[in-house]
């Protein structure tokens, strides 16, 4: 099944995420590399696909996993939250029709 995992970013948290990214992207691309990643990436705080030093509001990925148990688990594992980026993060099935 799909999920969709939302993240919030905590206000000013670009620096903690440009120093964790790279573990971030290693993490979406093993989901990549297994054919379960629909989609993933940040939301501007701007309008612009180079926001710059308005950083990011937050992230949003959408990947299949075998339960919403194990999408939540893989959600709390990402580095984004060890570094205080993300404030809220939510978890949610997700049923694609296009």
């Amino acid at each position: 099944m799909l999920y969709v995992i939302y993240a919030e970013d905590n206000a000013d948290s670009l620096e903690k995420r440009q120093s964790v990214r790279p573990a971030h992207l290693a993490r979406l691309q093993l989901l990549h590399d297994e054919g379960r990643l629909v989609v993933a990436g940040p939301m501007p705080a701007v309008d612009s696909n180079d926001p710059g030093a308005a950083g990011f509001t937050g992230s949003t990925i959408i990947a299949e996993f075998s339960s919403l148990e194990a999408a939540q688990s893989w959600a709390e594992g990402d580095p984004y939250i060890a570094a205080g980026v993300y404030k809220q993060v939510s978890v949610k099935p997700f049923k694609r029709t296009f």
